[in-house]
C-alpha cells in the first residue's frame, strides 16, 4: 500500500487545461467586478451602475458617516434661538414661620416665560433643620384672557430643602414655584435663576407677594418686615 505522506516524483501533476484556467479567470474577473461595481461603488461613492445597490441597500450607507443631524427634527427640537440676550437674577424670599399663617409662611414667585424658552435653577432654603419642614411646587399656568381656559403644567413637587433643574417652557405663560414653610423658625429660600425670561413686576400674577429680585432677604419683601422675624 503506497504511503501518502511520500511524494512520487516519477508522476508529475499535469498542466491546467489553458482552456479551464481562461474560465476560471473569467469568473474571477466577474466576481471582482460584481462586488467593485455592486457593492464598493455604491456605498462609497453613491453611484450605482448595476443596480445592485439599490437592490441590496448598500447605496443607502453612502454619506452616512459625513451627514449632519438635523437637531431639529422630529418632535423635541434641540436647538433654540431668542430675540434677547440671556440674563441671571438672585432672589432672597423670606418666609415666616407656619405661626405667620399662609400669607407669611408660604408664597408663589414666578417669571413670564415664552414657548421653548430655557431656564437654569438653583434654589436652597435656610433656617428649616428638616426636609419635610418645606413644601414645594414647581409648575407653570397661560395667562389666557377672562372666559378662557387656563393650561397649567405640574413638573415637579414634593419635601426638602433645595433644588436644581433647568426647563424648557412648553407654553407661553409664567414658570415658577411655589414655596410652603411648616417649620417653628422663619426660612430663607434662595434662588438662583439663569436663561431667558423676564421678572414679573409687583402685584401681577406669579408675583403677587411683591417680591424684589437681586436686593437681600431683609429688602425683598417690604410687604412683610415680620418674615425675618417669626
Amino acid at each position: 500500500m503506497p504511503n501518502p505522506s511520500i511524494t512520487d516524483d516519477t508522476h508529475p501533476m499535469a498542466p491546467m487545461p489553458k482552456g479551464r484556467l481562461l474560465l476560471i479567470t473569467a469568473i474571477a474577473a466577474a466576481v471582482g467586478f460584481l462586488i467593485v461595481f455592486g457593492a464598493i461603488v455604491p456605498a462609497e461613492f453613491g453611484r450605482d451602475p448595476l443596480g445592485l445597490g439599490k437592490l441590496d441597500g448598500l447605496s443607502r450607507l453612502y454619506g452616512k458617516s459625513d451627514k449632519t443631524l438635523d437637531a431639529n427634527a422630529g418632535a423635541a427640537r434641540l436647538t433654540h434661538y431668542y430675540q434677547t440676550a440671556w440674563r441671571t437674577d438672585v432672589i432672597e424670599i423670606p418666609l415666616t414661620s407656619f405661626l405667620g399663617g399662609n400669607a407669611g409662611s408660604e408664597l408663589e414667585y414666578k417669571v413670564r416665560m415664552g414657548k421653548d424658552a430655557t431656564l437654569i435653577y438653583d434654589w436652597e432654603v435656610t433656617g428649616a433643620q428638616r426636609a419635610d419642614d418645606f413644601h414645594f411646587d414647581f409648575h407653570g399656568h397661560t395667562t389666557p384672557p377672562p372666559g378662557e381656559q387656563m393650561t397649567v403644567s405640574t413638573y415637579r413637587q414634593g419635601y426638602g430643602l433645595k433644588g436644581h433643574g433647568a426647563l424648557t417652557a412648553p407654553f407661553d405663560g409664567i414658570q415658577g414655584w411655589q414655596f410652603s414653610n411648616s417649620s417653628e423658625k422663619p426660612v430663607i429660600v434662595k434662588l438662583r435663576l439663569a436663561g431667558f425670561y423676564d421678572l414679573i413686576p409687583d402685584g401681577q400674577p406669579g408675583n403677587e407677594a411683591n417680591i424684589h429680585a437681586n436686593v437681600p432677604a431683609a429688602q425683598a419683601r417690604p410687604d412683610r418686615p415680620d418674615a425675618l422675624i417669626r
